[in-house]
Order: structure tokens, then C-alpha cells, then sequence
């Protein structure tokens, strides 16, 4: 491996790691707690909430990020470096952080373990299954899926709309080709004939409703408020109404226990729910963060994409259901990717960076800050305070960092440069004391808006204050559906707005922080059992597709048995 890093998989290898228990210990879980899978990974029994309950509370801490571009910003290698940094310095850490789903590992965004010295271990049991989580809620949403239509062929007591029915199957692949089937065709016995779908794993409605659950109680009380779509008559029709909650719980009894990892430096790594974070709430789960919050002298957790998307939602969705108080924020950035939002360059996914964009050039960081600019905004709105980390790449420039130091000592945050990936915790020192002395600062957690509001001032309040937009415009049948939910008492719920991740606006194309647009609202749905109502502004994929060449092609098993071409 002389003459070059090494890759993901190799380093991960290297580690050493120490026995699942003993990291439980260092959390200060007992090992009555856990339920060992293998030698380094192990559920944690929920009673570990109520014993860990009169210990002191961690810092809490959230990890976000500027508006990712294709080449990704390494948000959760900086949550791993993070807490590796605090180990450095004398604290102790647990992070939490979502579960990888498989989809997008086998496409082209790659594994959800972080990378270089900064990872969660070990890497391919994350990124391949972990303990079975996603197989759970595939299987519990597709068993709710087959009753249903169970339920039409029996005669519909119900009455159920077969062309209002919203739950579709779920699976964990890319498959583009599944996005809108035709089901019960066939001879009479095979079924009611009737057009549906697939949607990835990751974008069920159970895999959010898994991360904001509270208990297993909880769990199976959501479950029952799951509306899967509507009589003749336009009145909801619930997954207790067709007798599957019961049965959902029961084949998600274990996945409700979050999983205990470590990082390749050993501190703690809690890994459990991967809820999308464009389409849902793009957070790890409310347990795994009622066991973290009192394991250490910080709680370090990660939220999907940009502070316009799993931030909001952390805190405004997250935060509401757990109870607990963020402490302080931090938000990824790199060099190149607010070179990226100059507008000044063409970023292809999968294919090499324009050299230009290598050359030393403070200026183009300069021209790109206004996006940072608007994430520190966004931070500052819900009252905490905000730190600015560069994630350290080879290809940078001290000018460059320089640069970014000076926007967000303008915007009256701390600033601090990383380098976890090459050098691990050691890489990390400044930032992690940054971080600590930010979590000390006087703050003044607040949500944006009451719960009492109705849906419409909700969505209005987001898309102003978070986004930058002028005004919001809906469809005839977005408005007529959430006309329709407030009258139906679903209006007290939190609103998920679905949009682009590429932008802070609806338009992936525009970069920056633009002002001024309107936000275009097509469509409301219904998350009764997660506990949100989410607006479709624009295209969403809820199945993604493979590229040309996805990961998949790559990976293998060589003549040891090892698993080879995972990122």
C-alpha cells in the first residue's frame, strides 16, 4: 500500500477492535443490555433507557452540512472524526448515525460508514445488512402490502378506493423498472388487478416511523395510525382497520433495539434507521439517542443533507418527538464544493473535477460562500450556536481555508479545519475543541413553528425562513389534500417538506442561496403513523435507478472469501 491511501476497506481491516461488550462498558451499559451479534456488533435492549436514565446528560450535538454536491461534503466521516477528535482531547463520545441502505451502497453513492481513518466498523457488516433492520421493515410494510389487497380480493368490507390506495411494496435495490407495475394479473384467484409500485426500503413510511418512535409500545400504536389510503367516501382507512398493525410489530419486535458499533479508534457508534433525508426525515433514531444522551460527555449525531433538509427536520421533527435540546451545531463544508456553488464550474458524479478547480483560487470559495452563509442562517434561526469545519482534502489550499475562516468568523461562528479523513482523531483536535467550547456557549434552542399552526403556515414559515422564498404555490390537489387532513385532525402534525437536496430552493439548477422564488407545492401526503405530513415540491424519486456503471459491477468475493470492490 506504499506510495498510496488506502482504500475504505483497507483501512476499516487495519483497525483494531475490541470486543462489542467493552465498548458497552466505556458507555457505562451493562452487558445484560446487549444482545451480541458476532464478536463487534450488538443490539441494545430498550430497558438500558429507564437504567441509564439519572446519568448526566451529554452535550447533544448535530452534524450538518452546506448544500451537498455530487461529490458528497463526507458528513458522517466528520461525524466519526468528530468524536474521535474529543477522545484526543479527553472526552468522551457516542455518535448516532443512520443505517446504510443498500440501494444506493450498490449504486453510486457508496457506503453510509464514513471513510479513510474516520469510520464506523466493521464497514462491511454496516454497509451489507447490518443485523437486519432494513429486512424487517421491507418485510413487515410488504406483509401490510399483501394484506390489503388480501382484503379487496376477500370482498372489501371496508370499502376501500383501490385507485386511493398509497402503500406500496418496498425493497432494498435500485430498480427503476419497478417504479410503476401492475399487480393481480393473471387468472380470477391471482388477485384484484390494480396499478402500484415499489419504493425503496429506505423511503417507507415504517423506516421513518422506526427513527421517531420512543418505545416498542410506541412503535405498535404508530403503526395502527398508518393511513394506507380511503373509502368511496373519502375517509382514511388504517393499517388497524385492516388488522396488519399487530403483526408489523411483531416482525419489527427487534429492529426497534438500536445497534452498538464502534469507530476504528473504538469510540462508541450507535447505527440504527436510515429514513431518506429528501423525501423523510433523514435522522437516526429518537432510542439511539435516549441511550447516547447519557453515555458520555457528548451525543454527536448526523442529519441528512444540507441544514435546509435533515437539519430542519431534526429540529423541528426530531427534536419535538424526543424531547431533547440540541446544545450546538456543526456545518460540512469543503473547498471544492463551495467552488461548486460559484457557478463557475460543471461537477459530474462518478467522473474526475475539472482540473482548473484544483488550482489554488480563494476567490471562487469566496464566490460560493453565500450558500455557507445561509446554513449559518438557518442554524442561528433555531437558536443554537454554529461551527464551521472544512473537511481537509489533499487538493486544498491554506488561502483557501482562509477564506472560508473569514466568512464564518463574519458570521459570528466558530471556524476550525479537519483533517480526520487522512489522520483520524489526531487530525481532528481543533475542530473537536471548537465544538466543545460552542456546546458551553448560552443558547436558545426554539422550533419554528407551533404545533398548533395550521398546515399551510407551517409550510410557509419553512420556505421562507429556511429556504429564502418569497411565497408558496400549491396545486388544486395539493390543496384539496391538505384541506382535506385538517379537516381530518391531522393538522397539529410537523410538516416534511420533500424537495431537491442540490439546492436550498426547489430547483436543483439554481446554486447559491437564491432569493425570491416561489416554492411549488404538487402534491400532500400523509405519514399518520411517522407523525408528519409531507409536501412533494417538484420530482421525487422514491425508487431510484442504477447508472451505467453502478458499485454493484465492483464487488465481489476473492479466493479467501473477503469481500472485495466495496468502496
Amino acid at each position: 500500500m506504499s506510495g498510496r491511501f488506502p482504500s475504505n476497506l483497507e483501512v476499516a481491516r487495519s483497525a483494531k477492535l475490541l470486543p462489542i461488550e467493552e465498548i458497552a462498558r466505556s458507555m457505562g451499559i451493562e452487558e445484560r443490555h446487549l444482545y451480541p451479534y458476532g464478536k463487534h456488533v450488538a443490539k441494545i435492549d430498550l430497558s438500558a433507557i429507564e437504567d441509564l436514565s439519572e446519568r448526566p446528560k451529554a452535550r447533544y450535538i448535530l452534524v450538518s452540512a452546506i448544500t451537498p454536491t455530487p461529490l458528497g461534503e463526507g458528513k458522517t466521516t466528520t461525524t466519526v472524526g468528530l468524536a474521535q477528535g474529543m477522545k484526543q482531547i479527553g472526552k468522551r463520545a457516542t455518535i448516532a448515525i443512520r443505517q446504510a441502505s443498500m440501494g444506493p451502497a450498490f449504486g453510486i453513492k457508496g457506503g453510509a460508514a464514513g471513510g479513510g481513518y474516520s469510520q464506523v466498523v466493521p464497514m462491511e457488516t454496516l454497509n451489507l445488512g447490518l443485523t437486519g433492520d432494513g429486512h424487517a421493515v421491507t418485510e413487515a410494510h410488504n406483509m401490510l402490502a399483501a394484506m390489503i389487497d388480501n382484503h379487496l380480493y376477500q370482498g372489501n368490507a371496508l370499502g376501500i378506493d383501490a385507485h386511493s390506495i398509497t402503500w406500496k411494496r418496498v425493497m432494498d435495490v435500485n430498480d427503476r423498472a419497478l417504479r410503476n407495475i401492475v399487480i393481480g394479473l393473471g387468472e380470477r384467484t391471482d388477485g384484484i388487478p390494480r396499478q402500484s409500485g415499489f419504493e425503496i426500503t429506505a423511503a417507507s413510511e415504517l423506516m421513518a416511523l422506526l427513527a421517531l418512535a420512543t418505545s416498542l409500545e410506541d412503535m405498535r400504536e404508530r403503526m395502527g395510525r398508518i393511513v394506507i389510503g380511503y373509502t368511496g367516501e373519502g375517509e382514511p382507512v388504517t393499517a388497524e382497520d385492516i388488522k396488519g398493525a399487530g403483526v408489523m410489530a411483531a416482525i419489527m419486535k427487534e429492529a426497534i433495539k438500536p445497534n452498538l458499533m464502534q469507530t476504528t479508534e473504538n469510540t462508541p457508534a450507535l447505527v440504527h434507521a436510515g429514513p431518506f433525508g429528501n423525501i423523510a426525515t433523514g435522522n437516526s433514531s429518537v432510542v439511539a439517542d435516549l441511550i447516547g444522551i447519557h453515555t458520555g460527555d457528548y451525543l454527536i449525531t448526523e442529519a441528512g443533507f444540507g441544514t435546509d433538509m435533515g437539519a430542519e427536520r431534526f429540529f423541528n421533527i426530531k427534536c419535538r418527538t424526543s424531547g431533547l435540546t440540541p446544545d450546538a451545531a456543526v456545518i460540512v463544508t469543503t473547498v471544492r464544493a463551495l467552488k461548486a456553488h460559484s457557478g463557475r464550474y460543471q461537477i459530474v458524479a462518478g467522473k474526475p473535477l475539472p482540473e482548473e478547480m484544483l488550482e489554488e483560487n480563494p476567490e471562487d470559495v469566496l464566490a460560493g460562500a453565500e450558500n455557507l452563509k445561509k446554513h449559518i442562517e438557518n442554524i442561528k434561526l433555531h437558536g443554537i450556536p454554529a461551527v464551521v469545519v472544512a473537511n481537509s482534502f489533499p487538493t486544498d489550499h491554506p488561502s483557501e481555508h482562509e477564506a472560508i475562516r473569514e466568512v464564518a468568523e463574519q458570521e459570528g461562528c466558530r471556524m476550525a479545519v479537519s483533517n480526520h479523513f487522512a489522520k483520524g482523531g489526531k487530525g481532528a483536535v481543533e475542530f473537536a475543541e471548537a465544538v466543545a467550547e460552542a456546546a458551553e456557549e448560552k443558547s436558545d434552542f426554539r422550533m419554528l413553528y407551533p404545533e398548533k399552526a395550521p398546515l399551510k403556515e407551517k409550510v410557509k414559515t419553512i420556505a421562507r425562513k429556511v429556504y429564502g422564498a418569497k411565497d408558496v404555490e400549491y396545486s388544486q390537489e395539493a390543496n384539496r389534500q391538505i384541506e382535506s387532513f385538517q379537516k381530518r385532525g391531522y393538522g397539529n402534525l410537523p410538516v416534511c417538506i420533500a424537495k431537491t437536496q442540490l439546492s436550498i430552493s426547489s430547483d436543483p439548477a439554481l446554486k447559491g442561496a437564491p432569493r425570491g422564488w416561489t416554492l411549488p407545492v404538487r402534491e400532500a401526503r400523509l405519514s399518520a403513523g411517522a407523525g408528519f405530513v409531507y409536501l412533494i415540491c417538484g420530482q421525487m424519486r422514491t425508487m431510484p435507478g442504477l447508472s451505467a456503471h453502478p458499485a454493484a459491477e465492483s464487488i465481489d468475493i476473492d479466493e479467501n472469501g473477503e469481500i472485495v470492490g466495496l468502496f
